[in-house]
């Protein structure tokens, strides 16, 4: 695995971490009533932050064992994974923590950068090159 695939799986590391103590955050100190948007928010940026963690594992696998136009789609899907969790949760957070967006948009611009990471992986499938090596 190269360089870019352990920084993948670094980022996927910590990305499940964070996910996971924001679910306890969002159950435990959001708890207080008035508090439901907050929590929900937290939530939901856990929940895609965790899926897209698995998923930027999937990716430095497939970005290893793939090649030519099919490697590059799995490589960019991988880092539109790691922009859209980065923009679309950190978003969510801020928010639930009661800060503004750190840029207008920023929460429709990240899940956009998910929603393309997935679409690349799966075009990535459709192409000569794809997961030659396993």
């Amino acid at each position: 695995m190269g360089i870019v695939g352990r920084v993948w799986l670094v980022f996927a590391g910590m990305s499940g971490g964070v996910a996971v103590a924001a679910g306890a955050y969002a159950t435990h100190a959001l708890a207080a009533p008035g508090q439901e948007h907050a929590q929900e928010l937290a939530r939901m940026a856990g929940q895609y932050q965790l899926w897209h963690a698995l998923a930027l594992i999937a990716v430095a696998v497939l970005a290893g064992r793939s090649d030519g136009a099919a490697g590059l789609l799995v490589r960019l899907g991988g880092w539109l994974f790691v922009a859209g969790t980065l923009l679309f949760c950190g978003t969510l957070y801020a928010q639930a923590l009661g800060n503004p967006a750190p840029f207008a948009m920023s929460a429709p611009m990240g899940g956009s950068a998910l929603i393309l990471g997935w679409v690349c992986l799966g075009a990535s499938a459709l192409l000569p090159g794809w997961a030659r090596r396993y």
